[in-house]
């Protein structure tokens, strides 16, 4: 059976995406790799700077209108990252992705990284989605 790798490279419209040489997306198949994303509107204006949950939120809107853009669920997303640049501010992030991802719970990590692009900027978010992955059955281990 063969598999589908054909690339999709899709674009936002921001001007960093090519002075970097980067896609806002890539899609191959029914894999959906979404790039670093920060709360900045179309115009390049930083979105709630400072504000760590309005910043969170903002991007995961913004990666919701990527994932249905390429007809995929949020429930399809598998892998997120969070960069900030406070991990003191944890539960903040963490609010704003528990909102969207509290049922879908896919694999994450929150990392604290030096800074962002622009110092008002307090978070990345980068997804990794697959088609069909919404239907999910959860196990527990331990260690």
């Amino acid at each position: 059976m063969a598999t589908d790798l054909s690339r999709t490279n899709i674009a936002s419209g921001s001007p960093f995406e090519p002075l970097r040489g980067f896609s806002r997306a890539v899609q191959v198949g029914d894999a959906l790799y979404i790039s670093g994303t920060t709360a900045m509107n179309a115009q390049g204006d930083v979105v709630a700077p400072g504000e760590p949950y309005q910043q969170t939120k903002h991007i995961l809107s913004s990666i919701k209108t990527i994932l249905a853009s390429r007809e995929f669920q949020v429930a399809d997303v598998v892998r997120t990252r969070l960069f900030v640049t406070n991990i003191a501010r944890w539960d903040d992030y963490a609010r704003a992705h528990r909102e969207v991802f509290e049922h879908v719970r896919p694999a994450s990590s929150i990392v604290q990284v030096v800074k962002l692009v622009d110092p008002r900027l307090v978070v990345e978010i980068e997804v990794e989605a697959l088609r069909g992955a919404s239907e999910a059955k959860s196990v527990t281990i331990s260690f």
